[in-house]
């Protein structure tokens, strides 16, 4: 393997790394909400709490109370599995749990306010992987951590008692850690590693239309814009055998890309007085990332900025939810989804071995007292089993992942 192509893999792999940071690829799942996560991850046509800041602001005004806030967290147990297709080797991803947190507030004047304002601080996409350091694949990943952070100040407007409308801004920041090795052994016959440190930030908004005919009948649509993500001085820095450190040499590098926007409709309906039925269909306009450019301070021989194609696919989930409530105080959740992956076959990677998933859920809610609730969720995700060669580093591999992930929620409304 020549210097060139090291340095290629490794802008491969941050890229993958940018990928992770979007949508929650490999086994970064949505976690906004755990009434919406104990339902598929619907909301967009509900009214359900003040995660609606994030389903759809324009529901938030719709919310059953002048005020609330509530923080959850979640505890994602992923587990991804390594086949080569021409052996029989195989290896699996070191076991670590991701924790995304969230906060919400919202409040409104009186009952008859026409206006409602909301804070959402959550980190949806935070999470690591990280491969056996001696694996095969260890020159393009041994290990990622993520972490990433959204902050939300929300306004949201009763146009009249059947239609609100809502709008967002978002700022985003994060961290990221990636190690990789590199193919040049010292005298002890020890591979060089590469370790990669930056941190990113971009700004969006959000916006949405809730619009409910009929006590029984509810609709919503959400737009979630690209966010522009810029990481504007990342460390690139090396551990090599003397002899080629030369080749390495520390320095830094920049980087941009554009997050797809996602466009989502939303329904909701009362079939009596104990059974909410939700479905969402969320639209993601992946195709926007078509590649990714990398622009190193200093630059060498073997060292080069590069443009490194992805050539995403735009892709659909489709979610179901179901809500029956027992009584006053106690409701109950299931819910199920189709996620589509973006990743074309070519372009997967053991960075996010991203495939076509299926989620299935259940969740609860507990009014403790006469201001204080709690939520809880569980999710299971099951990603396609996916047999695929990366076409830039000619990587075979078979991939198999799933994720389990708990959450829980407590909040208090006035």
């Amino acid at each position: 393997m020549t210097y060139a192509n090291t340095f290629k893999l490794l802008l491969v792999s941050i890229s993958c790394l940018m990928n992770t940071y979007a949508v929650a690829g490999g086994f970064q799942v949505n976690l906004q909400g755990q009434k919406q996560t104990g339902m598929g991850h619907t909301g967009t046509g509900l009214a359900l709490d003040n995660a609606a800041l994030v389903f759809n602001p324009g529901a938030l005004i719709f919310v059953d109370s002048l005020g609330s806030i509530s923080m959850g967290a979640a505890l994602i147990f992923p587990r991804t599995l390594y086949l080569d297709p021409n052996s029989t080797y195989r290896e699996e991803t070191v076991h670590h749990t991701g924790t995304p947190l969230s906060i919400y507030a919202h409040f409104k004047f009186s009952k008859k306010s026409p206006l409602s304002f909301g804070f959402g601080l959550y980190n949806p996409f935070g999470s690591r992987i990280e491969w056996p350091d001696q694996w095969k694949g260890k020159f393009l990943i041994r290990e990622i951590n993520l972490r990433t952070f959204f902050y939300q100040p929300t306004l949201s407007y009763r146009v009249n008692d059947k239609l609100g409308i809502g709008i967002g801004y978002i700022y985003a920041n994060g961290d990221f850690t990636l190690r990789k090795a590199i193919p040049v052994q010292d005298s002890l016959r020890n591979y060089g590693e590469a370790l990669l440190k930056g941190k990113a930030s971009g700004q969006g908004y959000n916006a949405g239309i809730y619009y409910k005919p009929t006590p029984t009948l509810s609709f919503g649509l959400n737009y979630r814009s690209a966010v522009r993500v810029k990481v504007s001085e990342g460390n690139a820095s090396f551990v090599s055998a003397p002899a080629v450190a030369t080749y390495f040499q520390n320095t830094a590098f920049t980087t941009h890309l554009n997050l797809p926007a996602m466009t989502t409709f939303g329904v909701g309906y009362l079939a009596c007085n104990k059974f909410t039925l939700a479905a969402d269909i969320n639209y993601v306009s992946w195709s926007s990332y078509d590649s990714l450019i990398i622009d190193f301070k200093q630059n060498s021989d073997k060292l080069k900025d590069i443009a490194s194609p992805r050539l995403y696919k735009n892709s659909f989930i489709y979610r179901l939810g179901l809500q029956y409530k027992i009584n006053e105080t106690l409701q109950l959740r299931c819910g199920v989804y189709y996620d589509q992956s973006p990743v074309k076959n070519d372009y997967v990677t053991p960075e996010t071995p991203d495939s076509d998933k299926i989620g299935l859920s259940t969740g609860l809610s507990a009014t403790l007292l006469n201001f204080l609730y709690i939520d809880a969720s569980l999710l299971l995700t099951e990603g396609k089993k996916r047999t695929t060669t990366n076409i830039e580093t000619q990587f075979e591999a078979i991939y198999k992942s799933r994720a389990l992930i708990p959450g829980i929620n407590i909040g208090i409304k006035f």
